[in-house]
């Protein structure tokens, strides 16, 4: 059951990807690495920054001078080590997110070039073989756009998320005395 519940989704995809043209493949390429980097992302914000999070504390509430201009400093200096490192990849992600609807744009630009190009040689009496190329140029334009959809909405979501841990660390660095 599995196993041909697999070799259908499968066979569904390659026909997708077939239908699509070549820019497809690019676009998949892309969306896959922007997927590898979220989840980085939500691995790094679930799994290492607590840890980091409460190794900062303990120096921080361990610390008998919490007021003074060094005491400053330190504390500074944690608070862009986290800024750092929870944005790191963010800006990557968003240019990947940007970067698909423009690829599915260049999709739809090969596919109304060959479907031209049919009309060119073949004349255009043939509707079945502009078929062709009119799911060239549609394809990778909703695909682009699908994938820039999701993409935009995680991207805000990882941002956001970023943005209340690094707000919640400065609360509890505060001086304390």
């Amino acid at each position: 059951m599995e196993s041909s519940l697999f070799e259908a989704w499968w066979f569904s995809l390659s026909h997708f990807m077939v239908q699509g043209g070549p820019i497809l493949l690019w676009l998949a390429a892309i969306v896959v690495l922007c997927w590898l980097l979220v989840v980085e992302r939500v691995i790094f914000l679930y799994c290492y920054y607590p840890k980091q999070k409460r190794v900062w504390l303990e120096k921080w509430q361990q610390r008998d001078d919490q007021t003074s201009w060094y005491a400053h400093a330190i504390r500074s200096g944690w608070l862009n080590e986290a800024h750092t490192a929870l944005n790191q990849n963010l800006n990557l992600i968003k240019v990947l997110v940007a970067i698909c609807p423009m690829l599915g744009l260049l999709g739809t630009v090969t596919g109304m070039i060959s479907v031209f190009d049919v009309m060119a040689t073949q004349g255009s009496s043939q509707p079945r073989l502009m078929a062709s190329g009119i799911s060239l140029a549609t394809l990778p334009t909703m695909a682009g756009m699908v994938a820039a959809l999701a993409g935009m909405f995680v991207h805000a979501r990882l941002a956001k998320a970023c943005y209340w841990r690094e707000l919640k660390l400065e609360k509890l660095l505060r001086s304390q005395q």
